[in-house]
């Protein structure tokens, strides 16, 4: 723009909301590039020594806004029918895992569901979760919501475990739960009945960045500790 930043592209040229830049929507030769750049993007994380990657198909951003029908109204090969719809970032995802060396893991981050009726559900994410298996993608990290302003989601403790659940079940892929999960008798109980595989911590974290030495005293596990912590271990 005028003041030097990255010019907006999206899967079409309407904005989030007034808040946001008015984006342009990609053409197939911008997509094409986009994917390369992932490729790119992998390269450079491995050579700095990540050891897992996760790829962002969730919340609204870029990959997500191709998966719902809510944001895609494109009438080209990207938009339109589910196979439209998923190209983008089906492609975006075998590329990503071709390049990532086999012995190191990949993550996908979906909304399973957007929460509005006629969009994007649970349903397209097992089919699209049984697609990423069969590409070699080795998790799935299970969020929702986020492609537009003002749904309203029925927020309760644990509210996503139910999504992870029913993709590690129906599309037989490991799984990770995200949202409102803080105490780690709900995190293991979780983990113990086998709804999914992997807990992730957000914004708990962000309030007590010390909640997994609490929770392993919590739930009585000898938690292996940098030697700079060893003291404050019981």
């Amino acid at each position: 723009d005028k003041d030097g930043g990255w010019e907006v592209m999206g899967v079409s040229n309407k904005p989030y909301n007034e808040k946001y830049e008015l984006p342009h929507a990609m053409t197939a030769g911008e997509i094409e590039t986009n994917i390369e750049a992932w490729k790119n993007s992998t390269k450079l994380a491995v050579e700095a020594g990540f050891q897992l990657l996760e790829i962002h198909m969730a919340h609204g951003y870029l990959l997500h806004s191709f998966l719902s029908p809510m944001t895609n109204d494109r009438t080209d090969e990207y938009g339109g029918s589910y196979e439209n719809r998923t190209r983008f970032p089906l492609a975006v995802a075998k590329t990503v895992r071709e390049t990532l060396p086999d012995e190191l893991p990949l993550s996908i981050r979906i909304s399973v569901t957007d929460w509005i009726e006629t969009s994007w559900d649970v349903d397209q994410s097992v089919l699209f979760c049984r697609t990423l298996k069969d590409m070699g993608i080795d998790i799935i990290d299970c969020s929702s919501g986020g492609i537009m302003p003002g749904v309203i989601i029925p927020i309760y403790p644990g509210y996503q475990v139910q999504l992870a659940e029913k993709i590690r079940h129906a599309a037989r892929i490991p799984v990770t739960t995200v949202g409102l999960i803080s105490s780690p008798h709900q995190a293991e109980s979780i983990l113990r009945e086998k709804r999914a595989d992997m807990v992730m911590l957000g914004r708990e974290l962000l309030r007590e960045p010390f909640w997994a030495m609490k929770a392993a005293r919590a739930l009585d596990y000898d938690m292996p500790l940098p030697k700079q912590y060893s003291r404050a271990k019981r």
